[in-house]
């Protein structure tokens, strides 16, 4: 293939990220956040998944086996963890404003800028091979495609006619723009997230696409992959998890752990899972969606391994490289080069974020102390130093990638891409006991963190990193055979005769004994300072720390006029002063010149800068301006008393405002209720008003006329006092109800309780109501059972619940084509009534309003007349006998009432009240 169609399509690619960097950062500068998703959260965590994972992963199989697998299952388990582990670093760090790894771990152990120096040269060296591992897989994957297969691969060239060079320089300008244009680094970098999320993308795709080319054109599927490796002994081995040996449960174990800590502890890891999370609950999608990309991208890793295996034979081919030489042997050079893109993917997407993230802690942890030593550079009044800030961070990015280029240049050739990536695993591990052990125990000291890492790392450095550059050539190897000083105990790969253990193994085991053994042993042995302690009991119990009731250790003298100054300096005036306005605003004052500056505003600078410079860094420059008290043990335990009783005095005002609220909200519902109340009250009083002035006015007037005219004919007189006396009744049937229902909630009702047949007693209401339905002309249909159904119950207080369902029934239905069912039944030793018309129904918002008191059906044109108690007295009479009345109803399709009573049921003593009522 071209070398120039190569070049051209991964420019092109590059345009393309430079692109979407640009058009994320451009959204987030309008306030449209494109990475606010935990979908683009989770793929950007995918920026694990490297050269290693395309390249490497693929070869570690061809020679090995399913021995690939523990890189990935570690961070799968890890993510099991991912909501107890991870939620408490993001909580840390976005309340302290912690910028990379190296601020959490000095951080942690009260600010120690020694510590964070420490932790940034671990890293540094840790990641060289692993930057070099990418610019490997990049170079061997360009050689692959420009050169004819079966032909040796270019040798190695000087540096400057190397692409791997211009390549590393390009990389690093891309990182400089769109990962150190803010100062800040607690500010998201949404472009660059934006970008490796895409990254993420092209290179699963990619990766899958050559997984079904190999398994179903070159093969006949994954199960034809397999049986013909079983066929063949050396690959049938590979299926084994020992490899036809015992096997290696060490090894496995340590690469697992490795994978484990490395997916946290990397320095790109805790950028984009740390740094760069939006928001905590994101956790939940990624702790499912992470795993579940890493087994797709891993699915087809042995097939292509074994299918390439079997497709060349006997061929001398790198099995690193199948991804790309399989597609090229059977001339499909798109798929070839959509490969390659896919591995650039992976490459470029870790360099650029552990550029980003190593570039900030050698700023802030390496460069800012010495230049805090100067005189010149600590008396800088009034100068903005920001740009010099970002200097220093892109000329550190352009430093690393180069530092990787050598590593790659001089001794990448002597290791396979996966030997060079547990290496950086190994050195990365190292920050395990001072990180998570900082996180949960109280009694960590900066002493032991300090002496568990030189510890680890020098026997990191010994057992791995000196005899990889010895088999490269670049320094004698006699110490390997013979032990440092000719003595076979120091022997770097069997240390103190320990010997039977893979070299990754043998190198974890001591290293990661004498970090834990010195960590805890150190911190037993030194009690922590004040500010260590604070820190401790910061970040230990960082959930239950509420922004409001936070403790600030920190007592001493400082002046606005010095604060301000200072915030200038490093974060630039523009950004220092609205900074100050908004805090200002929190307080409850109008301008940054009214606050006072006290231990809180102290506080607050100090965690600004550390966005900018580091924590250790903005602790020195603060100090500088400030007249501070040096604390004790007893300050730090008076100061954290004071914030826990200002904590339990903050949730105790919570729990009153909560009381109010809900007291409010109680009242607020009462006086809706009494309203409610009162316009009922107001309804029944014109009913019953209008009922009484009904009879009253036809009684006067037919007397007044009567009266007027003593010759009125007899037959007049007679119907007259007919009348008279009709209406009389109905008035005294009125007055009646209201009192029958004041006695019945009072508890004064008089009940004659005897046994008697309600089947007959219904059939006698139905035909005492039976004019009420012919005026209606509607027809009445009775369902009774043929034998006697026998209740224990006042007669004439059921006679008058059925009457008052059939007349409230007749009420609503239709003129002519009326129809009300009245039907009887016995069930599980309860005889039930039900009374069903076919009128317009209740609607499904009122049926739980027919049983209140003054309620009545229908609207205010339609209403039939009434009192709106039939029903809430026919429900109290019911419940009185030990049964209970209901409403089933379908708007437009008629009514159903019914009620059930129990088979020879002594009554209870009184009724039972129910705030319910009444259509009738």
């Amino acid at each position: 293939m071209s070398p120039l169609l190569v070049v051209a399509a991964s420019f092109a690619y590059l345009l393309l990220l430079f692109a979407i960097a640009y058009y994320g950062d451009w959204r987030a500068a309008q306030g449209r956040s494109i990475i606010g998703s935990p979908w683009v959260y989770a793929l950007s965590m995918a920026v694990y998944c490297t050269a290693w994972t395309y390249f490497g992963s693929v070869g570690r199989a061809a020679s090995s086996g399913v021995w690939f697998l523990p890189i990935y299952l570690g961070p799968m388990l890890a993510m099991i963890l991912a909501w107890l582990v991870l939620r408490k670093m993001i909580r840390i760090a976005k309340t302290y404003r912690i910028t990379s790894i190296a601020d959490f771990i000095s951080s942690r152990y009260g600010k120690s800028p020694l510590l964070a120096g420490l932790v940034t040269l671990i890293t540094v060296v840790g990641i060289v091979p692993y930057i070099a591992l990418q610019l490997k897989g990049i170079s061997v994957g360009f050689a692959v495609l420009t050169t004819p297969l079966g032909e040796p691969l270019a040798s190695v060239r000087p540096w400057w006619q190397e692409s791997t060079f211009y390549l590393a320089l390009a990389l690093a300008g891309f990182t400089m723009i769109f990962g150190a244009r803010h100062l800040d680094s607690t500010e998201r970098h949404e472009g660059m997230v934006a970008a490796i999320a895409f990254e993420s993308l092209v290179k699963l795709v990619a990766f899958l696409a050559v997984g079904l080319f190999v398994s179903y054109v070159l093969f006949n599927g994954v199960g034809d992959i397999f049986q013909r490796a079983a066929q063949v002994p050396e690959l049938a081995n590979l299926l084994k998890l020992g490899e036809g040996r015992t096997f290696a449960y060490a090894q496995w174990f340590t690469l697992t752990v490795l994978a484990m800590f490395s997916v946290i502890l990397l320095p790109r890891q805790f950028q984009v899972m740390v740094v760069e999370n939006v928001d905590e609950r994101h956790l939940k999608r990624a702790a499912w969606v992470f795993p579940l990309y890493l087994l797709l991208i891993n699915l087809f890793v042995l097939p292509i391994a074994l299918g390439g295996v079997l497709y060349f034979g006997d061929w001398q081919m790198n099995p690193e490289t199948f991804v790309l030489s399989l597609p090229l042997a059977e001339g499909w050079y798109g798929l070839a080069l959509l490969a390659f893109i896919g591995g650039l993917s992976a490459s470029t997407g870790m360099v650029i974020v552990e550029a980003i993230a190593v570039s900030t802690m050698v700023c802030n942890d390496l460069v800012m102390p010495v230049l805090l030593r100067t005189q010149r550079w600590m008396h800088a009044q009034g100068r903005d130093l920001t740009r010099w800030l970002l200097n220093i961070r892109r000329a550190a990015i352009v430093l690393i990638l180069l530092l990787g280029y050598a590593y790659y240049h001089l001794a990448g050739e002597a290791y396979a891409l996966v030997s060079i990536g547990l290496i950086s695993f190994a050195a990365v591990a190292q920050f395990a006991p001072a990180l998570f052990g900082g996180m949960y125990w109280k009694g960590g000291t900066r002493q032991g963190a300090m002496a568990g890492l030189v510890l680890g790392f020098a026997m990191w450095a010994y057992t791995l990193i000196l005899p990889s550059l010895a088999k490269s050539g670049w320094m004698s190897d006699a110490f390997l055979v013979d032990g440092l000083f000719g003595n076979p105990w120091l022997r770097p790969e069997a240390f103190l005769g320990l010997s039977g253990l893979d070299n990754l193994t043998h190198s974890l085991f001591w290293s990661m004994l004498l970090n834990v053994g010195a960590y805890v042993a150190v911190s037993l042995w030194r009690t922590p300072s004040a500010r260590e302690t604070s820190q401790a009991l910061l970040f230990v119990d960082v959930f239950g720390r509420t922004s409001t009731a936070r403790p600030v250790f920190w007592r001493g003298q400082a002046h606005l006029t010095d604060l301000l100054p200072l915030a200038e300096r490093f974060l630039g005036p523009e950004r220092a002063r609205s900074e100050l306005e908004a805090y200002a605003r929190r307080q409850g004052l109008e301008r940054v010149e009214q606050l006072q500056a006290d231990a809180q505003l102290v506080q607050f600078i100090e965690t600004q800068l550390a966005g900018a410079i580091g924590s250790a860094s903005a602790r020195v420059m603060v100090a500088s301006v400030v007249k501070e008290e040096s604390l004790g043990i007893d300050d730090v335990m008076g100061i954290l008393e004071e914030a826990t009783r200002l904590r339990i005095h903050s949730q105790e005002l919570e729990e009153k405002s909560r009381s109010l609220e809900l007291a409010t909200a109680e009242l607020r519902a009462a006086n809706e209720q009494l309203k409610s109340l009162d316009k009922l009250k107001d309804d029944f009083m014109s009913s019953v008003t209008h009922e009484l002035r009904t009879p009253l006015t036809a009684i006067r007037a037919l007397s007044e006329m009567m009266l007027e005219d003593p010759k009125i004919r007899l037959e007049d007189r007679k119907h007259f006092l007919g009348i008279i006396v009709s209406e009389s009744e109905r008035l005294s049937r009125l007055v009646n109800q209201v009192l029958d229902m004041a006695k019945i909630e009072s508890g004064h009702a008089e009940w004659h309780n005897a046994e008697f047949d309600l089947v007959a007693l219904v059939r006698q209401s139905a035909q005492t109501a039976a004019e009420l339905l012919r005026e209606k002309e509607a027809t009445l249909q009775l369902d009774l059972p043929a034998d006697p159904v026998p209740i224990l119950a006042d007669a004439d207080r059921l006679t008058q619940v059925m009457l008052n369902l059939i007349s409230n029934a007749a009420k609503f239905v239709p003129r002519q084509t009326g129809q009300v069912q009245v039907r009887i039944y016995v069930q599980a030793g309860r005889a039930v009534v039900e009374v069903r018309d076919n009128g317009p129904g209740v609607p499904k918002e009122e049926q739980g309003l027919v049983f209140e008191k003054f309620r009545q059906g229908g609207d205010g044109l339609s209403r039939p007349q009434g009192t709106g108690l039939g029903l809430p007295i026919s429900r109290q009479i019911v419940e009185h006998f030990g049964g209970r009345m209901w409403l089933r109803s379908t708007d437009g399709e008629g009514a159903c009432f019914g009620f059930d009573l129990p088979l020879h049921h002594e009554p209870a003593d009184g009724p039972v009240e129910h705030d319910m009522g009444d259509r009738a």
